[in-house]
């Protein structure tokens, strides 16, 4: 028995207001717990060790850092007091060449500190090509 005659069936809905809230919340949570850093870094390109003997190739700069601390650029001793004053000098050895190679040439010894010292200089001086020079072991 049908007692509401007169009266209509409503329309079934989806209430999507609910599942807005609740995507809004989790969007909101995710952009609060999101961590953004931002590392300043160098671009390395680490070498390979070969039984030859690579050639010297003319817009390489050779830095050689020796177990006491010492600098020289490409084999010329220099005394340097701030990481500024090794850049200008990396900046002098660079003179006009296009896009450098800086050769680090650090002794098994030599302090990672002086290694990093270095990078730093050529990051300075807008040198963004570094390699390390690597010894093959003889067996």
């Amino acid at each position: 028995m049908n007692f509401q005659r007169g009266h209509s069936k409503e329309d079934l809905e989806i209430n999507l207001i609910p599942m807005i809230d609740v995507l809004l919340v989790i969007l909101i949570f995710l952009m609060i717990t999101t961590t953004y850093s931002k590392f300043a870094e160098l671009q390395i390109n680490l070498p390979t060790a070969d039984v030859e003997k690579q050639l010297e190739r003319p817009n390489e700069i050779n830095i050689i850092v020796t177990p006491d601390g010492r600098y020289l650029i490409n084999r010329v001793p220099h005394d340097f007091r701030t990481i500024e004053d090794l850049a200008m000098a990396m900046k002098g050895a660079a003179g006009e060449q296009k896009d450098p190679v800086v050769v680090i040439n650090a002794d098994a010894k030599a302090t990672h500190q002086s290694v990093i010292h270095v990078m730093e200089a050529a990051r300075f001086a807008g040198l963004a090509h570094i390699s390390f020079a690597t010894q093959t072991t003889t067996r």
